[in-house]
């Protein structure tokens, strides 16, 4: 297979795996993603991850993370689900966090994709990703013409909205590169006007020390701000609002991932009573375990 056959095959093969759409980029400095990053960065939009200091260098260079790298396939994986359980209830869980974790259920699909890849072509220095090592998966699937960056930071896309997890496969392999496409925000400022907490600051920049998904689940203190009581908009682990509003979202479609329904008995009433024992029971294999019993019953408790 030359170039172009062989990037049309892996196509084929990730819509077979249930991908939702799959592009790729040519492995380069990310210098435009690098300087966002470090004035980021330096004005605290991080707030306590920490980790996010950490591996500079090879978040804006995967040239590091794999020897002899050349390319970046990025596959998008549809999580929206047929019905939203918290809607207008007086306590919410984030669409993504519904069912299994979808780091254990990505990782399989993209590995069964780069076992393809090298029954193609033979053993391949290659890594699989899924939020899970110090790459941008936005800006890759931003570049492998799978969307464009939001005014709220997340990918968008003109056909499937935003409602998707984001996976790449960096290789030793050259290939044919998609092209990256054009914004089509335009004048709209509906993620920017609805975030309860004002965390985005400018269009494409946001606070993450103020979005409801960091307070969460990324922040480990044992009590939230106060500055953030009756701003929390009734959710306890991630948010949707900066999605819920977005116009391309109306063409959001029910996933057909089986692992991403809902745990059986996730409902308001099961938050409300639950106990360490529930906990365990319900979420040991959920997204939602991040946050630890003792997080969960935090964010619960801040809303009363």
């Amino acid at each position: 297979m030359n170039k172009s056959e062989l990037s049309a095959a892996i196509k084929v093969r990730a819509e077979e795996l249930g991908f939702l759409s799959c592009g790729i980029a040519k492995v380069e400095y990310l210098e435009e993603e690098a300087r966002h990053l470090e004035n980021w960065l330096e004005k605290g939009y991080h707030g306590k991850m920490s980790y996010m200091e950490n591996h500079f260098d090879k978040r804006v260079n995967p040239a590091l993370l794999v020897d002899d790298a050349q390319s970046v396939i990025s596959v998008l994986v549809n999580y929206f689900p047929r019905e939203d359980l918290f809607e207008g209830k007086q306590l919410k869980i984030s669409k993504y966090a519904y069912g299994k974790d979808y780091h254990l259920v990505i990782r399989e699909r993209l590995q069964r994709l780069l076992d393809y890849i090298e029954e193609l072509t033979g053993e391949r220095s290659a890594r699989t990703f899924t939020d899970s090592a110090p790459v941008l998966d936005k800006a890759w699937a931003e570049r492998a013409g799978l969307g464009w960056i939001g005014k709220n930071g997340n990918l968008l896309s003109k056909k499937v909205g935003s409602f998707f997890f984001i996976g790449e496969i960096i290789l030793d392999l050259e290939l044919e590169y998609d092209q990256r496409l054009t914004d089509h925000c335009g004048s709209c400022t509906k993620c920017i006007d609805a975030c309860p907490t004002e965390a985005i600051i400018q269009p494409n920049l946001v606070d993450g020390s103020r979005c409801i998904s960091y307070l969460t689940i990324e922040l480990k203190d044992e009590i939230i701000p106060n500055e953030f009581q009756d701003r929390m908009d009734n959710w306890v682990f991630g948010c949707d609002v900066c999605q819920d509003v977005c116009p391309w979202n109306r063409f959001s479609k029910p996933h057909t991932f089986p692992e991403f329904d809902p745990h059986g008995g996730l409902s308001v009433d099961l938050l409300k009573d639950l106990t360490e024992d529930m906990f365990r029971e319900v979420f040991r294999h959920s997204a939602i375990k991040r946050t630890k019993f003792s997080g969960l019953k935090r964010n619960i408790n801040f809303l009363k």
